[in-house]
């Protein structure tokens, strides 16, 4: 997957969120990846009004991946990250990036694993031989995590995320082979999260915690009402009936918990292990890192 250089990508936000803002308070996110259920979130949930009602107004930038939305946030050139993998943001955060975690966003993954319908690769990688590849989206992202995770519990030195690639299953032109929430390590652990540049996030938590709660209130609706199928069905450019597969078979209500990251001591392991970090936080690293909503 070819990527932008960083300043590109830059450029290209810097002139998507041009222009005025209204009187609602303006928050400019970058996520990653556009078409994907959770992704859509942020898009939908404006477009019902949800954000509108808690005084928002969003402008919204996809990136190719969790690397690239953390950088854009480190950076400043957006406010908020969604979608960005866990082990990324510790790894930037204990070299001193102004970066905080202001919600989960994944506890396990919709992602599946597939080859092409002729490939001698079967369920679960048998057959993988050293001299294949896997492909992930950038360095860093929630991807490029769970592909280190099944190299290393599957002992060998292709992904995608729904609805990319249902169709061509349907077709018989690909196999999936794995789904990511094989993983104990990934369904069990918030392997993506909602981050924030720490600056503003000090300057406006208020408005912070509007955005949290304007979210989660369109994750309840998208999970109860028909109109959100129809929404992401237009949104993601797919079949109705596409869509709601999406939903009920591969993003489960469960997995989009926004009040806390589960598993972080393995996580934290893993990111040792991967070369994310060094060392464990300390808990006064753990606590400014982690400003996650307060459970009911």
């Amino acid at each position: 997957m070819a990527k932008l250089k960083f300043g590109a990508v830059i450029a290209v936000l810097a002139a998507a969120m041009s222009g005025p803002a209204s009187a609602d308070d303006l928050l400019r996110l970058a996520i990653g990846q556009r078409g994907l259920w959770d992704s859509s979130i942020a898009e939908i949930g404006q477009a019902a009004g949800i954000f509108r009602r808690n005084r928002l107004e969003l402008q919204v930038v996809y990136t190719s991946g969790g690397g690239e939305t953390q950088q854009a946030v480190i950076s400043g050139s957006v406010d908020i990250g969604v979608a960005a993998g866990t082990l990324g943001v510790l790894g930037a955060y204990t070299k001193g990036a102004p970066v905080r975690i202001i919600a989960g966003e994944a506890t396990g993954t919709a992602e599946y694993y597939f080859v092409r319908a002729d490939s001698r690769v079967g369920k679960d990688f048998a057959a993988v031989t050293p001299n294949m590849t896997l492909a992930y989206s950038t360095a860093g992202s929630g991807t490029h995590i769970t592909a280190l995770r099944f190299m290393k519990e599957r002992t060998f030195t292709a992904n995608s995320t729904p609805p990319f690639g249902l169709d061509a299953i349907e077709k018989g032109q690909i196999r999936q082979i794995a789904l990511a929430n094989d993983l104990p390590s990934v369904r069990n652990q918030t392997v993506r999260v909602i981050i924030a540049n720490a600056t503003d996030l000090a300057r406006r938590g208020d408005v912070y915690g509007r955005f949290i709660r304007a979210y989660g209130e369109t994750i309840a609706w998208m999970y109860t009402d028909d109109g959100a199928i129809a929404a992401f069905a237009q949104y993601a450019a797919i079949s109705p009936a596409m869509a709601r597969r999406v939903r009920d078979n591969f993003y489960p209500k469960t997995m989009l918990q926004l009040d806390r990251v589960m598993g972080l001591a393995e996580l934290t392991e893993d990111a040792i292990a991967f070369k994310y970090v060094p060392q464990p936080l300390t808990p006064a690293q753990t606590a400014e890192l982690l400003q996650t909503p307060k459970g009911p």
